[in-house]
């Protein structure tokens, strides 16, 4: 270390194949360090301040009162979790000490007995954001502080006293819960339900189609919509005052961190500006290349090359299986904002068991394009059309090992495609036709629960939304019952189709293949056609 301290101050004019030491460590990330436990924890202040505030927090919740240890009931242990919570840039944005249970330690029937509680769809977030663009309203977020804690408890449930804050002359004692605790098996649908209440006294009305969508529409004023997922509160409206007096409503029922503008929400980077709204992942991007080895890596055009076929059992040597099932997962969740790479992270997804040096090796392709591409993202635009139109395509027999065909569809509202799927079929298709006809059913019935959504939100769709198909025989088969013999064994849920066209749900509509945008899910397609369709 010293000879190269010296060596930087021999020169005065630094030389471009050196580097000062100063400007390294400057440009160095600082690693983030996190306490194990409470012993660790208390030994810094931020950590402390933390811890007290996760009390004060619970205490002035009435979480819990002490009483005496009964001997008929299990008692729940609780343990601190901490987190560093960062910025879009990487800067500390705030120190996170978490007091939860040790929820495993329930048992079913004795400390909890329902769990389930539902959260927001990315596929309702951003049919949400599009509708935002499209009429120029401005998105917002609230941050529920300790969320679980308001949620009330049904069963008669205790822990032990947290670490550190043990009072003095009753350690016999336990705490007893009024409310939740996070950890708990039943502290998400307590907060849930909780809210669920809040809300439809406040004169919301839920959506029957997405239990976490609110909608609220008053007369001479305007329509607000929010939606939840968990502790974030995302909302939205035509009218500023109403928008006003539900945030100041719900800052005063809850302990809420007012965020303003919507800019971070579930890994996803929102910028919204006059006219459209532009959504990305690129921090978690980023990311995953440090995370696997490929931050400086050299980018590809495109994800997958047209003549690359992934099947089981290719004789190259076994992956890693975790390395590869977590690249995989992570790209899947890519995918909430980046469509161009569906296609490819699904099919890698077929071969979570047993995966290859192949299978491997594509993995990390994709990740060369994502290192190409990090600043992609979908573009919401105002002024377009407001019409929901949708794009089905499949392709035959593609799957090398069973020979199974995999429906694609993608919808947009009048600019940037908002849902999107592929669905490896669960049959063999013994034509396009049959294949083609089965990918229109299933974008039918997601055509059909965006129709529910988007009339919830108070937009009247009259006419049958077009689903563009480059398949006649598929087309013709969904409004006659011609070609009995290639349809006679398609099973009956998939004729689904033909009734939702005679209700006008939707309209099956030719388009040539040239146009067909959702052929971008389909296959891996040269870089001229995969450039022209990926926008």
């Amino acid at each position: 270390m010293e000879s190269e301290i010296s060596l930087t101050e021999t020169y005065d004019n630094t030389p471009k194949k050196w580097r000062d030491l100063n400007e390294v460590f400057a440009q160095c990330r600082l690693s983030v360090i996190e306490p194990e436990n409470y012993i660790e924890a208390s030994q810094d202040e931020a950590w402390k301040k933390a811890m007290d505030e996760e009390i004060t927090m619970i205490e002035k919740n009435d979480t819990w009162r002490l009483v005496d240890r009964p001997s008929d009931k299990p008692i729940v242990g609780v343990k601190w979790i901490f987190k560093t919570k960062l910025n879009l840039d990487g800067i500390v944005q705030k120190h996170k000490a978490r007091l939860v249970a040790k929820g495993y330690t329930q048992k079913p029937g004795i400390d909890f007995n329902e769990t389930f509680a539902p959260v927001a769809r990315l596929d309702t977030i951003r049919t949400l954001i599009a509708l935002a663009a499209q009429k120029g309203w401005k998105l917002y977020q609230l941050d529920v502080k300790s969320a679980f804690l308001n949620g009330i408890l049904e069963e008669e449930v205790y822990t032990d006293q947290p670490d550190g804050y043990i009072v003095k002359g009753e350690e016999h004692k336990v705490y007893k819960l009024e409310k939740a605790l996070y950890g708990l098996k039943q502290a998400p649908r307590a907060w849930y339900s909780n809210i669920d209440t809040h809300l439809l006294q406040s004169g919301f009305k839920k959506s029957p189609s997405e239990a976490t969508l609110y909608v609220k529409h008053v007369d001479g004023q305007g329509t607000l919509i929010v939606s939840i997922y968990v502790d974030d509160i995302v909302y939205t409206g035509s009218c500023l005052e109403m928008i006003e007096d539900f945030k100041c409503e719900m800052m005063n029922k809850y302990e809420m961190s007012n965020l303003g503008l919507l800019h971070h929400f579930l890994g996803i980077g929102v910028i919204q500006q006059e006219g459209s709204i532009f959504i990305h992942q690129k921090k978690y991007a980023l990311s995953l290349l440090d995370r696997f080895g490929l931050k400086n890596c050299k980018s590809v055009s495109i994800p997958l090359p047209p003549t690359d076929k992934l099947r089981k059992g290719d004789r190259s040597e076994a992956a890693d299986e975790e390395l590869y099932r977590k690249i995989v997962g992570s790209l899947l969740y890519l995918t909430a904002t980046r469509p161009d790479i569906l296609y490819s992270a699904c099919v890698l997804a077929r071969y979570m068991h047993c995966p290859s040096i192949k299978h491997l090796g594509t993995a990390r392709r994709i990740l060369r394009y994502v290192q190409g591409t990090v600043d992609y993202g979908i573009k919401y635009e105002k002024g377009n059309a407001a019409l929901l139109i949708g794009f089905c395509d499949s392709d035959w027999s593609g799957d090398e090992d069973d020979m199974k065909s995999t429906s694609r569809y993608a919808f947009s509202f009048g600019s940037g495609a908002f849902s999107w799927a592929s669905v490896k079929q669960q049959s063999v298709a013994l034509s396009t036709a049959e294949a083609e006809y089965m990918s229109a059913s299933e974008a039918t019935t997601q055509a059909t629960w965006l129709r529910f959504v988007l009339h919830d939100f108070g937009e009247e769709l009259i006419e049958p939304t077009p689903l563009m198909c480059d398949n006649t025989s598929a087309i013709a088969m969904s409004k006659n019952p011609v070609f009995h013999q290639r349809s006679k064994h398609i099973k009956r849920k998939f004729h689904f189709i033909r009734d939702a066209i005679q209700e006008g749900t939707i309209d099956l509509q030719y388009c040539k293949s040239e146009e067909q945008l959702a052929d971008i899910f389909t296959k891996a397609l040269a870089k001229d056609r995969f450039c022209a369709l990926r926008g």
